[in-house]
């Protein structure tokens, strides 16, 4: 009953300063507000990273030139080298149609892929995308589907046939006023851009000063954006046709790997490290990764400035805490009279030290659900501002309410132990 009283008692002083009580807490609401926003703008990010690389496909292997250690220990970045041909992706399908049968056989899908930009003409309109020259399992690895047409199969990648299969992005933007299946046969014009092969052999010249006239043999089906990228802006020709016509170059981007099942990831990781170390003289001149080290590569940068973020958001949880201890000594001060009656009258220390405690704990637990509303609300509409995701996070919430609520009674405990060892006629003579 003593401990209701005192609340009351508490909540009473609080309302007395309103205005007061409002902007001590002030600091307090910012800080939740801020961590909410920084972490709920960085989980968004995550997610948006990891529907990225789960929208490439299931159960992938992925090898990169580069990243590792070469002649005096110079270590280059994944794709940073030029260390990876067309005849590793071929050794990778070799190795598994003849040591194994197809029942066995562990993987399921192998694609070369050559990445770059160039500028498309047909229709006479114009438009810059990506084009990627790839082989005839890509489809089937990144689970994409063809809507109309056919995609090309590997008489025409070996005739680096001019062939290609586009987005219904090209369409909108090329051949506006006709449906998907009416461009089939339709022919385009690529111009190479330069800048697209992971550091290597770059766009040269790719073609006559006209460009280089391609056929429309299918349409991939819509896929929509992901990390702010739309995947159907996007050419695909026979890698062969690339690396010969377009961007003049020997080596890959990359080398996709479809796994059988999860189950055999790893054992199609290792088996291609030891198949290319093999093939490269015992040089590890390449990267082998799945989905999952992807995944962590990709996030830890997010991670960490998600983290960093939140720290800072966090000082201002300190400050905040801060200013309720000189809210509180103030408070003190300024009560004592009032104090010392209450224990001429027969209050006890604790009971003083109860009211103060809840006085600095009501302030810090209310800011912090005020702080966490704000956070909502403004990572929320700064997200639809900017276009971010924003993907709040429950634990979050609570443990910035918990660590206001301990802020509360870390900086309110010396003030209120203070008041409550006034001596009563010292603080009954006080003026």
């Amino acid at each position: 009953m003593r401990f209701f009283t005192t609340l009351k008692m508490a909540l009473r002083a609080l309302r007395r300063n309103t205005m007061r009580s409002i902007l001590t807490a002030l600091g307090i609401i910012i800080g939740v507000a801020a961590v909410i926003a920084m972490v709920s703008i960085g989980n968004g990010a995550k997610a948006q990273v990891q529907a990225a690389i789960a929208s490439m496909g299931d159960n992938l292997v992925l090898v990169y030139p580069g990243n590792q250690s070469t002649g005096g220990g110079v270590r280059g970045g994944a794709g940073g080298a030029t260390t990876l041909l067309p005849a590793d992706a071929e050794a990778v399908v070799s190795n598994y149609q003849e040591s194994t049968t197809p029942e066995d056989n562990s993987v399921i899908g192998v694609s070369p892929y050559v990445q770059g930009r160039a500028q498309v003409l047909a229709n006479g309109l114009n438009w810059p995308t990506q084009v990627y020259g790839v082989g005839p399992d890509f489809p089937s690895i990144r689970s994409w589907r063809v809507s109309d047409g056919v995609f090309f199969d590997d008489p025409e990648v070996t005739a680096s046939a001019k062939v290609a299969v586009v987005g219904k992005t090209i369409i909108d933007n090329l051949f506006p006023d006709l449906e998907p299946s009416q461009v089939i046969g339709q022919s385009i014009r690529l111009f190479s851009q330069g800048g697209g092969g992971n550091g290597a052999n770059n766009y040269g010249g790719g073609g006559t000063g006209g460009g280089t006239p391609f056929r429309i043999i299918g349409v991939m089906a819509p896929k929509g954006f992901t990390s702010n990228q739309d995947q159907d802006d996007v050419i695909y020709i026979p890698y062969t046709s690339h690396m010969k016509r377009i961007s003049r170059r020997t080596n890959l981007s990359q080398i996709y790997i479809q796994a059988k099942d999860e189950d055999s990831v790893a054992k199609v990781k290792a088996d291609v490290s030891d198949l290319l170390t093999q093939r490269h003289s015992g040089n590890t001149d390449f990267t082998v990764q799945d989905q999952a080290d992807i995944t962590a590569l990709r996030t830890a940068s997010t991670d960490a400035m998600t983290y960093l973020l939140g720290a800072i958001a966090g000082v201002s949880l300190v400050v905040g805490g801060i200013g309720i201890m000189n809210i509180m000594l103030v408070s003190v001060t300024e009560r004592t009279r009032e104090i010392g009656i209450r224990l001429a009258l027969g209050a006890h220390g604790k009971d003083v030290l109860t009211q103060f405690l809840i006085e600095a704990i009501a302030l810090s637990s209310l800011g912090g659900l005020v702080g966490v509303a704000l956070g909502i609300g403004g990572s929320i509409a700064l997200g639809n501002y900017k276009g971010w995701p924003v993907e709040p996070s429950t634990a979050a919430m609570v443990i910035a309410v918990g660590f206001s609520a301990a802020v509360g009674v870390f900086f309110g405990y010396y003030p209120a132990r203070k008041a409550a060892q006034l001596d009563p006629i010292e603080a009954l003579r006080y003026e």
